[in-house]
Order: C-alpha cells, then sequence, then structure tokens
C-alpha cells in the first residue's frame, strides 16, 4: 500500500535539489562554451590547439586547464603575463612555432609545469630569469632552434627537478658546464647536432660530458665537433683531456687578474718591508751615536 504522503516528500526532495542541479547544470555547460574557437577540449582539463593556424595564443582558455597543446601552429611570441592565471598547468606543449625570443620571467609564473616543449621554434637565445624558480619542472625540450647560440649559464638556475634536457640539433658553438652543473636532478641531457666548436672554452664541458656519458643518450659517438686549427669534424669520442693539454698554458683574464694582484700585493709588501727595515737601521744608527756621546762625556 503506497503512503499518502510519498508523492509529496518526492517532490519537496525534487524542489530541494533543483537549485543544485542547476549549479551543476551550468558548470557544465560552461566548462563547454569555454573551450576556444578552433579547438578541442576532450575533458576540463584539457585543450588541444594544435595545428589550427592560430598565429596568436587563443582566448577563453578555461582557468583550470592543465594540458595545453599549441603545437604546429604560427604563434610568434607568447605573453609576458600569459601564464599568470593559469596556475593548475602542467604540462605546455608549444613545439613547431615561430617563438623568436622569450621575455624573462614569461614562463616562471607556473609553478605547477612539469613538461615544456619550446623545440622547433626560431629562439636565438634563453636569457636569465626566462624560467624563474621553476622547482616542479622535469622535463624541457629547447632542441631543433637552429638559430639558438646561446643559454644563460645562470638561466636553470632553481630547476632543481629537472630530470631531462633536450637542447640537440641547435646552433651551439659553445655552452658554459655551469649551465649543466647548476641542475642536482639531471639525469639526460641530450647535446648532439649541435656545430661544437672544441676551442679551450670548451674544455671544461668536455670533461664534464666525459664524466657524465651515462646522461647522454647517444653518447660521445654521437657529438662531434670543429678543431680549431684545421676545421675537422671529429666525434668527441676520439678526444681526450690530453687533446686540450695546450690550453692549459694559456692564460684567461681570471688569471691575468690573479697574476696583477698578486704582484700588487708582493710589491707592497716589499715596500712595507724596506720601510721597516730603513726605520729599524736608523733607530739603531741614533742609539749608537748617543751612546758614543755619552761614552764622550763620562770621560771627560
Amino acid at each position: 500500500m503506497i503512503n499518502a504522503e510519498t508523492p509529496l516528500t518526492m517532490l519537496l526532495c525534487i524542489n530541494w535539489l533543483k537549485p543544485f542541479l542547476a549549479l551543476l547544470f551550468s558548470t557544465l555547460l560552461k566548462q563547454g562554451q569555454n573551450c576556444p574557437t578552433s579547438c578541442l577540449c576532450p575533458d576540463h582539463h584539457t585543450v588541444n590547439c594544435s595545428g589550427q593556424g592560430l598565429t596568436g595564443v587563443p582566448d577563453s582558455i578555461p582557468l583550470d586547464v592543465r594540458r595545453l597543446l599549441l603545437s604546429n601552429n604560427w604563434i610568434p611570441w607568447i605573453p609576458s603575463d600569459f601564464l599568470v592565471l593559469y596556475t593548475d598547468l602542467v604540462y605546455l606543449d608549444l613545439r613547431n612555432n615561430s617563438l623568436s625570443q622569450l621575455e624573462p620571467g614569461t614562463l616562471s609564473t607556473s609553478s605547477r609545469l612539469v613538461f615544456l616543449d619550446l623545440g622547433n621554434n626560431n629562439l636565438t637565445e634563453i636569457p636569465s630569469g626566462t624560467f624563474g624558480e621553476s622547482r616542479s619542472l622535469i622535463k624541457l625540450r629547447l632542441g631543433d632552434n637552429p638559430y639558438l647560440t646561446m643559454v644563460s649559464r645562470d638561466v636553470f638556475t632553481g630547476l632543481t627537478s629537472l630530470r631531462e634536457l633536450e637542447l640537440e640539433r641547435n646552433g651551439l658553438t659553445g655552452l658554459d658546464v655551469r649551465v649543466l652543473e647548476l641542475l642536482p636532478s639531471l639525469n639526460m641531457v641530450r647535446l648532439e647536432g649541435n656545430p661544437w666548436l672544441c676551442n679551450c672554452h670548451f674544455a671544461k664541458l668536455f670533461v664534464w660530458l666525459t664524466n657524465n656519458q651515462h646522461k647522454l643518450p647517444t653518447g660521445l659517438e654521437g657529438i662531434d665537433c670543429t678543431l680549431p686549427l684545421d676545421g675537422r669534424r671529429v666525434p668527441l669520442s676520439l678526444l681526450s683531456e690530453d687533446s686540450f693539454r695546450p690550453c692549459h698554458r694559456i692564460l684567461t683574464l681570471a688569471d691575468y687578474l690573479i697574476v696583477i694582484f698578486s704582484g700588487i700585493c708582493v710589491s707592497v709588501a716589499a715596500i712595507m718591508a724596506s720601510f721597516f727595515l730603513a726605520s729599524t737601521v736608523h733607530c739603531f744608527q741614533r742609539l749608537s751615536k748617543i751612546s758614543k756621546g755619552d761614552e764622550g762625556e763620562g770621560n771627560d
């Protein structure tokens, strides 16, 4: 037997749930509307705009996006405040675009970023402050930027979690070894395909590469360099530390400054010692004269 109060109770429950159902429907609708034009949003946290011929970063990206795919477009630059609002972003793919430069700090505001791909672009340098202290970054791709010739020695400072760094097939002829030494978690680095120049500036990097061959996917055999004397390209595996022995006899600017400073210190010390010695001798001479004078007066 059905209680007469049952329909009334069900009606009250439905009326009570209406605001929550409306809020849920509104949220789902809003998520669907926030997907940028010409992009796909397979889930609430992924925006895929790859291969859409974009010439700029799209508008109306959901604030809670976690995976943003912008590869294979014509994007020439990233707004400096682009990542300020996307605090949940962990995966950013900007591969194969037209990026020529990155403003310092542009990519440092996303503290949760784990994967960043800037490969196949037109970057010319990676200046200091580009990544800030993105401590969550694990994989960074910077390969296939043929015009990339300069990487600041402290650009990766603070990337304490970075494990994989790709710098292959760029335009690098040299690299300050401190760029790699500042990465405590690094276990894979790609450097092949660059026009390395095996001069004295390359010597310290060569020692690091020799001691860290296990971090090179292609080993020393996959990395070539140009000999400065005859211009031949040779694999690093054919070289040794003895190949750079003449560099040990070449003084750097710091060495010259040390030598000059040491010379100044020695000269000052010698002058002070001479002055002290002359003063001592003069004092003894005066005491000797006084002593002789006293002896003469005593005899009189």
